[in-house]
Formats: C-alpha cells, sequence, structure tokens
C-alpha cells in the first residue's frame, strides 16, 4: 500500500483497516440495525442509483469548470490548479449555495432512497436537514477527525450522517475514514457537552494519535458509486489526505438526517436559507473558497 497521510499526518500501515460491509443486512432491518449499534456505521454497498450518482458529480464539477477550477471533461474531476472563482463570483457563500441546492445532486441525498435507507436504520420515519456538505478535495487537503454531534445535535433525539461518494474514490485519493470504536465513547462527549465547550474535543489534526490512543483502527475503503455509509454522531471520522496521482478531485457529500418526528426549526439547518453551524450559511464552508484552499479544519 502506497502512504497514506490524514491531514497531513503519516498513518502507519498498521492503523489502516476495512469498514466492514453491512450491505447483506438490507434484507433484516433487525441485523442493520444491531449492525449500526454494534460498529457506530453501516456501509453499504452500491445501494443509491449510479447513474443518478454520476449526474450529480457532473452537475457539480461543472459548476466549478464554470470557474476555471476543473478541467473539461468535468466528469474526470482534475483540477486546473487555477481558479476565478473570485473574480467571476460576486458572493462566494451565494455560490456555493446554490451548487449545495443543485437539483441531481437533491436527487441523490434527499430522495427516496437514501431517506428509504436512513429509515431502516431509525426504524421509523426519516428527514434531512435542508443544510449539507459538498466537499470537492484537491489534491493536498483531507478533512480533521471529529464527531458530528456537538455541532449537529441541536433537539433531535437522533442524528445520522450519509457519507456519498459522487463517483470512484480509491484510497490514494483520500476517501473518509472512521475510528474504530469511537462511538463508545459517548460518556466522555457528553461530559464534555455538559461541562465545556464540546467543541474543543470535538476535532482533532493527529489521526495517528487518536487510533492508537484507543487501540483502535483507522476504516475505510475503496469507494464507488452508488455507496453509503451512514454512521452515529459519536462516530469519530475524518479523511485521508488526497494525493490523487492524477490530479483528480475527490468529491463527496454528506448530509444528516433525524427522525421525521422530531422538531425541524432549527434555522441552522432547516428552510429556504439555513444559517448553518456557525451562522454564516454556506459561505462558511471550507468548500465555498476558490478549489485549492487549504482546509484547515473539518469544514
Amino acid at each position: 500500500m502506497t502512504d497514506v497521510f490524514s491531514p497531513q499526518q503519516p498513518i502507519p500501515a498498521e492503523l489502516l483497516g476495512s469498514l466492514v460491509d453491512s450491505t447483506a443486512c438490507l434484507s433484516d432491518a433487525l441485523r442493520l440495525r444491531q449492525s449500526f449499534a454494534e460498529s457506530g456505521y453501516v456501509f453499504l454497498r452500491e445501494v443509491l442509483d449510479r447513474a443518478e450518482v454520476f449526474s450529480a458529480r457532473i452537475e457539480v464539477f461543472e459548476r466549478l469548470a464554470q470557474v476555471g477550477e476543473i478541467q473539461a471533461p468535468a466528469a474526470e474531476g482534475i483540477a486546473t490548479g487555477a481558479s476565478r472563482r473570485r473574480e467571476l463570483v460576486g458572493d462566494l457563500g451565494a455560490f456555493w449555495k446554490s451548487v449545495s441546492e443543485g437539483p441531481l445532486l437533491r436527487r441523490v441525498t434527499h430522495g427516496w432512497r437514501l431517506r428509504e435507507l436512513v429509515s431502516l436504520v431509525f426504524d421509523a420515519s426519516a428527514r434531512p436537514h435542508d443544510y449539507l456538505f459538498v466537499r470537492p478535495a484537491p489534491v493536498g487537503n483531507g478533512t480533521d477527525l471529529h464527531y458530528d454531534y456537538p455541532f449537529f445535535a441541536g433537539r433531535a433525539s437522533q442524528i445520522v450522517t450519509c457519507w456519498v461518494p459522487l463517483g470512484e474514490i480509491p484510497i490514494s485519493d483520500g476517501p473518509l475514514v472512521v475510528v474504530e470504536g469511537s462511538h463508545r465513547l459517548i460518556g466522555a462527549i457528553e461530559l464534555m457537552r455538559l461541562t465545556g465547550d464540546p467543541r474543543t474535543f470535538a476535532a482533532t489534526r493527529d489521526a495517528a494519535y487518536q487510533s492508537t490512543a484507543r487501540g483502535a483502527r483507522l476504516l475505510t475503503a475503496h469507494f464507488q458509486p452508488g455507496d453509503v455509509i451512514v454512521f452515529s454522531g459519536f462516530t469519530m471520522h475524518g479523511s485521508l489526505d488526497n494525493h490523487s496521482p492524477a490530479g483528480r478531485v475527490r468529491l463527496s457529500v454528506d448530509v444528516r438526517y433525524q427522525p421525521a418526528t422530531d422538531p425541524a426549526d432549527d434555522t441552522r439547518y432547516f428552510g429556504p436559507n439555513p444559517v448553518g453551524p456557525k451562522g454564516g450559511a454556506y459561505g462558511e464552508q471550507k468548500a465555498a473558497q476558490p478549489l485549492g484552499t487549504l482546509w484547515t479544519a473539518q469544514w
């Protein structure tokens, strides 16, 4: 295996492991929920419509091509190494909102199939957040390890994240990783939430330390279009750095779901103009900056 990094930190080969494939559990909803409880996630292969995923990929990359960031053909996702986004776009936040609300993308993230899958995990009807994260990661970028719970809990009784690769993502291109067994640290997270700032416990750049400190591995996979991983708000996750030899941008999207019966009045995540976790709407996301800007936090 080639050397891998998670943001700018080398990951020893012995700390890498494979995600458990739970696709076979789809025929038994109880078994699926047991797998989710045991692992903190369910990894499902080829459960979304590949053509719809590919269409969403093209939709996003064509928008980036319009601002000089992606070479033709856009579907390949090869970065130009330059950007005219600041020059051509008056409002970076508004531009990124329009990308994030693309109809072909939303067909994947808010479509019946993903909603059905999450409903199986909840054993109840599921509802997606309106606010989501499209993540085009060029070579050199990765996402810090973090928990979603402190940022997205709101008044919902349960929050899960659906991470969807918008195209093939081999190990070299910086796929998602989860810290094995990290969902079992719920007590520590709750303590931070009640006695201090949960954000101080939410993110770290040293993935190797976080894994070895827990006697755990970083679990990942060679993702294909149609795959999805659904994980708990208490599952520590991030990504490997993108070291694509072809200069390919790793494209993924993550959207949070909650039970449909829970309140959906949190203006951070619901409504036509959600303000986002920090109040900056879509403009606060790292991806709102021109492609190639180094990500220094999980957003």
